[in-house]
């Protein structure tokens, strides 16, 4: 067997191979960016792009609104509007007959635009427990949210959250504690972070007003039996006086009645029996 005959088979097939006129012509197709990020009922652009010299045709493939900003024979660029939900683009491009794809998803969020804090009650007594509680009314994607508890610069509590349904969602959490005597002198905040890195986006950080905790001194025993002893003297004198002024009062009124009864009963008999001797 000649040498030409050895070597024939894979020099056809590398021929093929680096020769694209000789075969299938290869080409890629690219969306950029490969992750769009973009807020609920926002818009987005995107480029769709393709290594094939002179492609026959090409475009987006989408549900949504879009308008062709700008094109070139290897590339386009559109503006995709009204994204209400996560879903998916497709870049494609035909080039001698063969066409190709390339997916670009998109993710929608909503920030914690509104970070609501609770301390119930606002008043405790040192020992005695009270209750912390963030709420972010309306946040999306929720598996994307940390909560964040905080008394001054002291991390009390983090939580993340679970997938749910898509749409915006309420994100709570709460937390029980024991008032201290420092806690009268800190503020309580929540801190709501939205991290959308993981999807190619950026991190959304919202804070709550600053809640401020009233804290007393619980009373000693010995203060507090002195001060029902005192209310309970101030009562019984209290008491006294009324009575007593009630006793002087009836006492002056039966002498002041008793001094002119007697001339008041006089004077009401009949002239007739005045005038009779005694």
């Amino acid at each position: 067997m000649s040498s030409f005959s050895c070597w024939g088979l894979p020099a056809a097939l590398l021929a093929l191979l680096c020769c694209p006129g000789s075969g299938e012509t290869a080409f890629e197709v690219h969306a950029w960016p490969e992750r769009l990020v973009v807020e609920t009922k926002g818009s987005g652009k995107v480029n769709c792009s393709t290594s094939c010299a002179q492609p026959e045709k090409g475009g987006l493939e989408t549900t949504l609104s879009k308008t062709l900003l700008d094109q070139q024979p290897q590339w386009q660029w559109y503006l995709v509007s009204n994204i209400s939900e996560d879903m998916g683009l497709l870049c494609y491009f035909i080039c001698a007959g063969k066409q190709r794809s390339k997916l670009l998803n998109i993710s929608v969020y909503q920030p914690p635009r509104q970070v609501v804090l609770k301390l119930q009650p606002m008043w405790v007594t040192a020992g005695k427990p009270f209750t912390i509680e963030c709420r972010v009314p309306t946040v999306e994607p929720l598996e994307s949210l940390t909560l964040t508890l905080l008394r001054g610069r002291e991390v009390l509590h983090s939580q993340s959250f679970d997938g749910g349904a898509p749409a915006p969602q309420e994100a709570r959490v709460m937390l029980n504690s024991t008032a201290d005597r420092k806690d009268g002198h800190l503020n309580f905040s929540c801190l709501a972070e939205l991290d959308l890195r993981p999807r190619g986006g950026d991190v959304f950080r919202s804070f709550s007003e600053t809640q401020i905790l009233e804290v007393y001194e619980p009373l000693p025993d010995n203060q507090m039996v002195i001060i029902i002893t005192v209310v309970s003297v101030l009562l019984f004198l209290f008491v006294t006086s009324v009575l007593l002024c009630f006793v002087f009062g009836q006492h002056w009124r039966q002498r002041r009645t008793g001094a002119y009864g007697v001339r008041a009963a006089w004077r009401r008999l009949p002239r007739a029996f005045r005038a009779q001797p005694a």
